[in-house]
């Protein structure tokens, strides 16, 4: 009887094993599904970046060309246009990604310590921020009594300081442990010393998720070049990358030679100009992921 039992218990945990092993194969091959739609048109675009313009004109090409090409990179790498809005977003985004950290991270801070005078009153008019905003002309008003217009800093400045970091920072800053700072105040450790050579290094992480955010929204920048910048030559990436993707003559957005103006179809122009404006992201995400859920989620609100 007890041999019975056993041997049944032993044949249901094997099949309890095959079954979770079906179930595990049907959601792996669910997700990969799901990933290929994203995956595949990505791949679709680098592809065609890469086509020879023979080989794209004949129609005889598949997922995988028959003959490559980086004529389009050539063309587009050399033209005036793309250089000035490389400049552009990199004096947008080297210069913003570090503002908008130092002022988080300074507001935040200031507003972890519970003896700060007026904490309770700056904390709603951040709180205010998040919940209500002025409207676009109020700031582009704002921004042309500041003199700001055809500026850079005008689509870094307005961007410097946001009330759901400063909060999420703020949480994660009044966790630290208090001890730390008090032995430093004892040892007379000054407060911007605390702060920079105490607090900033303990909160790595976090700093890190928040300065790849601000890293990926300046390097996006659209919406406050179009409204702010009046200068063509001051646009960024992305300004341009809408030009190229809406333009019926790339040559005239790219600044291509006459003799190369149809070397390579504008289709292969649009899809080498994606892959060059997401290549530095590219380049920077697999490095910094790790940094996402732990420096968000320790700077979470707990329950």
């Amino acid at each position: 009887m007890t041999q019975k039992l056993e041997t049944g218990k032993l044949g249901g945990g094997l099949g309890m094993k095959a079954h979770e092993t079906i179930y595990q194969l049907f959601i792996g091959l669910l997700l990969a599904i799901i990933a290929s739609t994203m995956i595949l048109p990505f791949l679709y675009v680098i592809i065609i970046s890469f086509t020879d313009s023979s080989v794209y004109v004949s129609g005889t090409f598949y997922l995988w060309p028959q003959k490559w090409s980086t004529e389009a990179y050539r063309l587009i790498l050399r033209g005036s246009g793309f250089l000035n809005a490389l400049k552009a977003s990199v004096f947008i985004t080297f210069v913003g990604t570090p503002i908008n950290v130092c002022a988080n991270a300074g507001l935040a801070y200031m507003l972890s310590k519970d003896d700060l005078v007026g904490r309770s009153l700056i904390n709603k008019l951040v709180m205010f921020t998040m919940l209500f905003g002025a409207g676009m002309i109020p700031n582009f008003i704002n921004i042309r009594n500041l003199g700001l217009i055809n500026n850079w800093f005008a689509n870094i400045l307005p961007s410097a300081c946001g009330a759901w970091t400063v909060m999420v920072m703020k949480s994660f800053f009044s966790e630290l442990p208090k001890d730390i700072e008090e032995a430093a105040e004892i040892d007379g450790c000054s407060t911007l010393r605390m702060f920079f050579q105490i607090v900033l290094p303990l909160s790595l992480a976090m700093l890190a998720t928040f300065t790849l955010f601000a890293f990926v929204s300046y390097w996006n920048c659209y919406f406050s070049a179009i409204l702010y910048l009046t200068d063509t030559t001051k646009m960024p990436l992305q300004v341009y990358l809408q030009k190229i993707v809406l333009s019926t003559d790339i040559s005239e957005v790219v600044d291509i030679q006459d003799d190369l103006r149809n070397k390579v179809p504008q289709e292969i122009m649009r899809m080498a100009s994606l892959v060059v404006v997401v290549f530095p992201i590219l380049c920077i995400y697999p490095f910094m992921q790790k940094y996402f859920a732990k420096g968000v989620m320790v700077g979470a609100v707990k329950g």
